[in-house]
């Protein structure tokens, strides 16, 4: 099977590289094939491409910033995954898309079914219904896997900037009023490259689909946790504080736990445990310093 991946540097798309399964080859296309911002050249892209499925790993992920560059934010998590998923169609060739809790308001405590109704509360979320929207609208064969609150060993993520700041501090204030379920970008490879496989052999179901790590926790559980996973010889103390005292331009979601039942049921994909996805993270980490 070939796979066409848009993104090269991404936590996502650098897992994805990295994990083919044998029998899968991945071409990577990156922001001088195809711009993000330039949806024609994303379609382009697509029409020209002799794979057998699409998937989108890149996405505009400042979540602040978004809210001051609206259209930037849109064009990328909206418009292209539009362009690429129509001209994914028009050649029937399937097309897996990663979408965010950030959809939904984040009310409540019960996880977020895939029906449930959707309210983002900032533009970041926005653009990102958008881009499910056009992809719906682009009537192939889609899926729109949503997940949540993503680490790796690469890029700018929760487990990095803890283990970078824990070095630096004895006590460190982490919001304890949101919860989430922390998902290895690796988990998110594998699950794409199963849903992938399925459609390979004539199995693949269409749709919007959950995906995240288990158990939920809150961001103060996960950077304890992430202290304790670690080598460091003196492990910060984490002050639990209300959202209310770390103001930022974006409003989070307090509640960002993702129902992932239905693609248990359709593609036998679970919830992996994080706690040993970042064990895994942390030993990448640690050996490369």
């Amino acid at each position: 099977m070939r796979i066409l991946v848009f993104g090269t540097t991404g936590q996502l798309a650098r897992e994805l590289l990295r994990r083919a399964p044998e029998g899968v080859a991945v071409q990577a296309v990156g922001r001088d094939t195809a711009d993000l911002t330039d949806p024609a050249a994303c379609a382009a892209a697509v029409a020209a491409t002799d794979a057998d499925l699409i998937l989108n790993a890149a996405a505009y992920t400042a979540v602040d910033q978004a809210e001051t560059d609206r259209a930037t934010a849109d064009l990328v998590n909206g418009e292209a995954p539009g362009a690429m998923a129509r001209a994914a169609a028009a050649r029937g060739l399937p097309f897996l898309h990663v979408s965010t809790d950030y959809v939904f308001d984040g009310s409540g405590t019960r996880p977020w079914s895939e029906g449930d109704p959707v309210a983002p509360l900032g533009a970041y979320g926005a653009s990102k219904l958008l881009g499910e929207h056009r992809v719906a609208e682009a009537g192939g064969q889609a899926v729109i896997l949503r997940t949540a609150w993503v680490f790796s060993a690469h890029g700018k993520n929760f487990v990095k900037t803890m283990l970078r700041v824990g070095a630096e501090r004895e006590v460190l204030s982490v919001v304890d009023d949101q919860r989430g379920g922390p998902t290895a970008a690796t988990d998110i490879a594998d699950a794409l490259f199963t849903i992938a496989a399925a459609f390979g052999k004539g199995r693949g179901v269409p749709g919007i689909y959950h995906f995240a790590g288990a158990p939920t926790v809150s961001w103060a559980d996960f950077a304890e946790a992430i202290f304790a996973a670690s080598s460091l010889p003196r492990k910060p103390v984490v002050n639990r504080i209300p959202s209310s005292d770390y103001p930022t331009p974006a409003k989070r979601p307090g509640n960002s736990a993702l129902d992932c039942s239905l693609l248990v049921k359709t593609y036998g994909i679970t919830q992996p445990d994080w706690r040993k996805s970042l064990a895994d993270v942390i030993g990448e980490l640690e050996a490369e310093a």
